[in-house]
C-alpha cells in the first residue's frame, strides 16, 4: 500500500492531466506552425460546408412555405370547386322545377282544351239538331209564307253570284291590262337589243380587216407534216392547223382509221419522240364525237395535239393505252360519261358512275333515267 494520502494522489493526478493538457497545446501549436495552408484549407472546407448547410436550411425553408401557400390554393380551388357545384344543383333544380311548371300548365291548357272542343262539338250538335227541326217543319207546313222565303232567298244567292262574275270579270280585264304592258316592254327590248346587235355587226364590217401574223409555231408544224408524209404518205391525216385558242399548238387530225398509227409514229419516230401524254378527253359536239391528247417531247421540248373525230351514234375508236399508260384513266372516263368505246383498253368498265348507271351524263341530249336525281 502507497503511504501517499488520498489529498496527495488528487493532486498528483491533477498534475499529470495539467501536463497532459499542455503537451497536447505545445503539438496543437507546433502543428499549426507547420502546415498553415492545411489549416487554410480546412477553414475554407469549413466554410463552404457551412453555406451549404445555410442554403439548404433556406431551401427547406422556401419549400416550406411554398407547401403551405400550395396548401392554401388547394384548399380556395376545392372551395370553389364547392360553390360551382351548388350553384350548378341549384341551377339544375330550377330547371327542373320550371319544367315541371311548365308541363302542369300544359297539361292543364290541354284540358281546357277538351273541355273547349266538347263544348264546340255540343253546340255544333245542336245547331245541327235545329235545323233538322226546321227543314222538317218547312216540309210539314208547306205554306205559301215558305215559299216566298225560298224565293227570296234565291233571289240573294243569284245576286251575289251576278256580283262574283263581275268581280272576276274586272279582276280578268285588268290582268289583260298588265299582260300586254309586259308584252309591249318584252318586244321593246328584243327590238332595242336588235338595233344593238345590227349596229354592232356594221361597225366590224366597216373596220378594216387586220392582218394575221403568222404564228411562231408553224414551222414546227410544218417539220411534224413533212417527217409524216415522208414516212406514212399523205392521206393518214384529215387535217392540220395551229390551235390559236391553246397557246398556237400544233394540231394535227387523224382518220379514224389511222388514228392508232399516227399515234404509234408520233411515240417511236426517233425525230419526235413524243413519249409522254399529258391530257386525254373526249367531247360531244352533238354532230359527232371528238377525242383531243396532247402529247409532249422531252427529246424536243415540243408539243402536239392529236384529235380524232368519230361517230356520235356509234362512238368507237382504238385505245391509246398500249402506247401510253396515262390513257387508262381518261379513256374510262370516256366510256363513262359520253358512251364512247375504246377497242384494246384492258378494263373498260365506269369510273365515276356506278355499273348500273344508265345513260352518259356528258352527253348533250342526256337525260336522268331517274327524274328526282
Amino acid at each position: 500500500m502507497s503511504d501517499q494520502t488520498p489529498e496527495e494522489l488528487e493532486a498528483k493526478r491533477k498534475a499529470v492531466e495539467e501536463a497532459k493538457r499542455k503537451a497536447a497545446e505545445l503539438r496543437k501549436k507546433k502543428a499549426e506552425a507547420e502546415n498553415p495552408a492545411d489549416d487554410l484549407e480546412l477553414q475554407k472546407k469549413k466554410a463552404v460546408a457551412a453555406a451549404k448547410a445555410k442554403a439548404a436550411a433556406l431551401k427547406k425553408q422556401k419549400e416550406m412555405e411554398q407547401s403551405e401557400q400550395n396548401s392554401v390554393a388547394e384548399e380556395e380551388d376545392v372551395e370553389l370547386a364547392k360553390k360551382k357545384a351548388v350553384a350548378a344543383a341549384k341551377a339544375k333544380a330550377a330547371a327542373l322545377k320550371k319544367e315541371k311548371n311548365q308541363n302542369v300548365t300544359d297539361q292543364d291548357a290541354s284540358e281546357d282544351d277538351v273541355a273547349l272542343a266538347k263544348k264546340k262539338a255540343v253546340a255544333a250538335a245542336k245547331a245541327k239538331a235545329a235545323a233538322l227541326k226546321k227543314q222538317k217543319e218547312m216540309e210539314n207546313g208547306g205554306g205559301g209564307d215558305d215559299e216566298a222565303t225560298l224565293a227570296k232567298k234565291k233571289a240573294v244567292a243569284a245576286a251575289k253570284a251576278k256580283a262574283a262574275a263581275l268581280r272576276k270579270q274586272k279582276e280578268a280585264g285588268s290582268s289583260d291590262t298588265t299582260t300586254d304592258e309586259k308584252a309591249k316592254a318584252i318586244a321593246a327590248a328584243k327590238a332595242k337589243a336588235a338595233a344593238a346587235k345590227a349596229k354592232k355587226a356594221a361597225s366590224e364590217m366597216e373596220e378594216p380587216l387586220k392582218e394575221e401574223r403568222p404564228s411562231p409555231n408553224q414551222p414546227v408544224l410544218d417539220r411534224y407534216l413533212h417527217i409524216i408524209r415522208e414516212n406514212l404518205g399523205d392521206d393518214l391525216l384529215e387535217d392540220a392547223y395551229i390551235n390559236r385558242l391553246a397557246k398556237d399548238v400544233p394540231t394535227l387530225v387523224a382518220r379514224k382509221e389511222t388514228y392508232l398509227k399516227v399515234a404509234q409514229f408520233l411515240k417511236y419516230n426517233e425525230l419526235l419522240a413524243f413519249d409522254y401524254l399529258s391530257e386525254t378527253h373526249g367531247t360531244d359536239f352533238e354532230t359527232h364525237m371528238e377525242i383531243y391528247n396532247h402529247l409532249y417531247s422531252y427529246q424536243n421540248r415540243q408539243s402536239v395535239a392529236l384529235k380524232v373525230k368519230i361517230d356520235r351514234d356509234k362512238p368507237v375508236v382504238d385505245s391509246l393505252t398500249s402506247l401510253w399508260a396515262g390513257a387508262n384513266w381518261p379513256e374510262r372516263e370516256g366510256y363513262d360519261l359520253l358512251g364512247i368505246v375504246f377497242n384494246g383498253h384492258p378494263n373498260l368498265t365506269r369510273i365515276m358512275m356506278p355499273d348500273d348507271w344508265i345513260g352518259h351524263p356528258l352527253r348533250k341530249d342526256y337525260e336522268p333515267y331517274d327524274v328526282e336525281v
